[in-house]
């Protein structure tokens, strides 16, 4: 044992738990029902000051009406904690509340707020760094989502735009812009309903790299098994995952088609370079806006896990095991929220895996088949 592995601030763990959102809760339970005891051979750590994951940070229009998808923790359902799945029931308050009463009903050894500053290799263990100490893990499931870590892409002319530029993580409600002119960014679910929701107070336009691609028909669970299994495919090739939302389509709801029936979702193609007033197209059309909205996305919170070398040159990570969340250059990694198990409904079968590939591969040395 090195002489940073008993240093008096080091913990000796077996499994390291990073993030307490769907998938990480997912996942302790998981270990726990394969026999692993909490706090002694795992442990939770989570940068939030609350239970809740992302949910506590999302804007407060996002309700349990209008949120896209929202699923049962394992062993435990969401109305036993939230009575009421209908009504103006912000997610952010509603969603943290059953997580922490989650939390409590399993035990679940969460330590917050904890920040995870950088993950290396030790040899027969992962050396994980944290504000509070440090831990010596022989594996560890890293579910650190893609809240923290928001995408937007370069664009010609962005540094001088005089207006004001934002991203979906730092929304909060249509009236910020009352009487000004937004320009929405992005083809996916939220920016179609923050595009709906600002289009009610002020003007806006709506710009997509791509033609939106709508879904008209239902989604059945076949569909969704389609739409998973095509990430899952990109990730075992070790290409960057994409979103599962990118081959689903968004879902035309009421609210959409009265959005269409508005004229909201008149969609423009993407600009070419940003100006001081606004942005200006390869035709050298101009159109003067008074912010922009960038709705583009999140990519995966993995900065932690550079160290480690698990990228490779296209940026994609090559994964393995039953559903695509173990590491396949290193068993003792696993990652969900990461590609096919980005969703709620993804993360928990994501968190059974890994926890029991994990448990099989630290007990016998081999990833179970």
């Amino acid at each position: 044992m090195t002489s940073d592995e008993t240093a008096e601030n080091a913990t000796h763990v077996d499994v390291v738990v990073i993030g307490a959102g769907q998938a990480g809760l997912s996942a302790a339970y998981y270990l726990r029902r394969f026999g692993l005891e909490p706090e002694a051979e795992f442990v939770v750590i989570d940068r939030s000051f609350g239970p809740g994951g992302a949910w506590q940070h999302r804007w407060p229009s996002l309700t349990l009406n209008t949120v896209n998808g929202l699923h049962d923790l394992p062993g435990y359902a969401f109305s036993d904690v939230v009575h009421t799945r209908s009504g103006e029931v912000p997610a952010s308050s509603a969603v943290p509340a059953y997580y922490g009463a989650y939390e409590k009903e399993y035990d679940l050894p969460v330590h917050r707020p904890v920040q995870v500053t950088v993950v290396c290799d030790r040899g027969e263990r992962l050396r994980v760094e944290t504000d509070e100490g440090i831990y010596f893990a022989r594996g560890i499931i890293n579910a650190t989502g893609t809240w923290e870590h928001p995408f937007v892409p370069w664009y010609p002319g962005a540094a001088r735009f005089r207006g004001q530029q934002l991203h979906t993580k730092d929304y909060r409600d249509a009236e910020q812009f009352r009487g000004r002119h937004v320009l929405v960014v992005g083809g996916g679910i939220s920016a179609v309903q923050l595009l709906d929701e600002i289009s009610r107070v002020t003007t806006t336009t709506w710009v997509t790299r791509r033609e939106p691609v709508w879904r008209d028909k239902e989604f059945t669970p076949e569909f969704g098994r389609a739409a998973v299994a095509a990430v899952e495919d990109r990730v075992r090739q070790g290409l960057p995952p994409g979103s599962v939302v990118s081959v689903t389509g968004i879902p035309v709801t009421p609210t959409i088609r009265a959005a269409r029936e508005r004229g909201v979702l008149d969609r423009k193609p993407m600009f070419s370079e940003i100006t001081e007033t606004g942005v200006r197209w390869s035709d050298g059309t101009t159109l003067d806006v008074d912010a922009i909205l960038w709705c583009t996305g999140f990519r995966s919170s993995l900065d932690h896990l550079a160290p480690l070398g698990l990228r490779n040159p296209g940026g994609g990570i090559t994964m393995t095991g039953r559903l695509a969340t173990q590491v396949a250059a290193d068993p003792r990694i696993h990652l969900v929220g990461y590609g096919p198990s980005a969703s709620t409904i993804g993360a928990n079968r994501a968190g059974r895996a890994a926890a029991r590939e994990l448990v099989d591969h630290l007990t016998t040395g081999a990833a179970a088949p």
